[in-house]
């Protein structure tokens, strides 16, 4: 599939962009959270349940071994967006919080006990914080963070500090969802690696953003959702090295995952990817994913990796000019998003002042509580998060609407107040 590089023409193939919105089509900048999806995929999906809608692995028939097709097709696809060793270290999931709690319960429970230690960064998600967190309650291990420094930035050499012998997993973020922060995720794994550690990298925010090779990261786990790379939602990726996936137990099972079930006697069951993946598939949604994937490579993921940052970049430096905004993070963005603050003002009131704009922006903790806390933001930041269809004049349009952004409710009734999301 051969998309233009022209990203004004990009931006035509999304179709929800052309909406009426009290009259003004919208300004999407909050990718972070979930990104639009091109008709392509909407194509891709609806083409599967119209020609090819069956179950998969279950029968003989024509529709069924067309599903079964498109679905294995969809894994082989995801496992060359990776650079995965074998479509089978692909397991599809719900999405990257599916994935990364499958590896806790399931790999986590093999190779973590009690006295044992489990370490995360300071800036991770609640989805790649609290699933540890569960482990280390249940087993008995303890849960260790590793600071960041005072630009919210992770250095290999603060991870390597909190090595010790006890520690027996490391999880990280590839990119932080609150600041766009890169982590040095190739020499974090490099230094595990040297102790006979397994890493798990959530790369929620990675995957649309820039070109991602698990085997030259040297990640054990990669998570991934769909809807954050233009794909549907309700589908994600769980890549694990396949030595690693033989030792996961599943979480579910059911139906798809045995070859030979009893009541009281053994089950033989299917190796991975299959034996992660009892019941009915999201079969559509997969073959939808894999549609986000040619759509991304047909543009090019090294272009679509400058066009995000130029934005984000623009955006930083605009806003840094502007009277009482702090833009948080690095003095340069890294990756395609920009959290900032406005001095006196509630976030809500930036986020509701925006919109009378039609600029689309997260307000809030952005599922980071520790992480804001840590950076003292108690009500949070301003998010803007770029995409592919985004464009220089979103990204002044922005900074208009930030320069008259004036006190409201919740910056005079509730000043303090933490945001709820």
């Amino acid at each position: 599939m051969s998309v233009s590089s022209d990203f004004s023409a990009v931006r035509a193939d999304f179709p929800i962009l052309g909406v009426d919105l009290d009259g003004r089509s919208p300004a999407y900048l909050d990718n972070a959270a979930t990104t639009q999806k091109p008709r392509q995929v909407l194509d891709a999906i609806h083409d599967y349940y119209t020609t090819a809608n069956s179950n998969v692995g279950r029968s003989v028939h024509t529709l069924s071994m067309r599903a079964t097709e498109r679905y294995e097709s969809a894994r082989g696809r995801v496992a060359e967006f990776l650079g995965a060793a074998d479509k089978d270290e692909v397991v599809f999931t719900r999405g990257t919080t599916d994935s990364i709690n499958m590896v806790a319960e399931g790999f986590g429970r093999q190779v973590v006990g009690s006295g044992d230690e489990v370490l995360i960064s300071g800036m991770e998600h609640h989805s790649n914080l609290l699933p540890w967190r569960r482990l280390c309650e249940r087993v008995g291990a303890t849960l260790r963070v590793v600071p960041i420094d005072e630009h919210g930035e992770l250095t290999p050499e603060a991870f390597t500090a909190q090595i010790t012998e006890r520690t027996k997993l490391i999880a990280v973020a590839h990119v932080s969802n609150v600041q766009g922060t890169v982590n040095p995720v190739r020499e974090i794994t490099a230094e595990a690696h040297r102790h006979g550690i397994p890493v798990v990298v959530d790369g929620a925010q990675a995957v649309a953003h820039r070109p991602v090779d698990v085997q030259e990261l040297g990640a054990d786990f990669y998570c991934f959702s769909s809807h954050k790379m233009y794909g549907p939602m309700g589908v994600g990726v769980l890549y694990g090295r396949a030595e690693l996936l033989e030792r996961m137990q599943p979480i579910n099972v059911g139906g798809g995952i045995v070859r030979h079930v009893t009541y009281d006697g053994p089950n033989k069951y299917y190796k991975a990817p299959h034996l992660f993946e009892s019941g009915t598939p999201n079969i559509a949604d997969a073959v939808g994913l894999a549609a986000a994937i040619d759509y991304l490579e047909g543009i090019g993921r090294e272009q679509v990796a400058a066009h995000d940052l130029a934005l984000a970049e623009r955006a930083a430096a605009g806003l840094r000019a502007l009277d009482g905004v702090t833009v948080f993070g690095a003095q340069r963005p890294q990756g395609g998003i920009v959290s900032f603050g406005v001095e006196g003002l509630h976030p809500y009131d930036v986020g509701n002042h925006l919109n009378t704009y039609g600029i689309a922006v997260r307000t809030g903790v952005h599922c980071a509580v520790p992480f804001i806390d840590s950076l003292g933001l108690t009500i949070g930041t301003t998010r803007a998060s770029f995409g592919v269809y985004n464009t220089a004049e979103e990204v002044d349009l922005l900074l208009e609407a930030v320069s008259t952004v004036e006190k409201g409710f919740w910056s005079n009734e509730h000043p303090n107040d933490r945001s709820l999301a």
